[in-house]
């Protein structure tokens, strides 16, 4: 596979990552759903969901390159996933509930 579909993959997976870690959170969960809290147990879910895709961001970076580059690439793209998070939080916070399919059927 060539590198740079793996590290668009890394992205990827980082900015999943970044939006379940944000997801997590009371504040952004009622921006996404609206009133509905977040169980603590889901919570917990998100979080290790989130730590693990960046944890498979890091992974993916280090097999396409040397380990001081990967750091450097995995660093800029959880900065850039963060960025894309933040925004989408700002703008369209609904889309954010792409990465729970089926979540609005539990919580009604």
């Amino acid at each position: 596979m060539p590198d740079s579909l793996v590290l668009l993959f890394a992205f990827v997976l980082a900015l999943a990552g970044m939006g379940w870690l944000a997801l997590a959170m009371e504040a952004h969960w009622e921006q996404v759903y609206g009133e509905v809290a977040c169980s603590p147990a889901l919570g917990r879910r998100l979080r290790w969901l989130g730590g693990l895709s960046l944890l498979g961001a890091l992974m993916l970076c280090l097999a396409v390159d040397h380990a001081t580059m990967a750091a450097l690439v995995w660093f800029m793209t959880l900065a850039a996933a963060a960025l894309v998070v933040a925004f989408m939080l700002s703008w369209r916070a609904r889309w954010l509930a792409v990465l729970l399919p089926g979540i609005r059927t539990e919580l009604n």
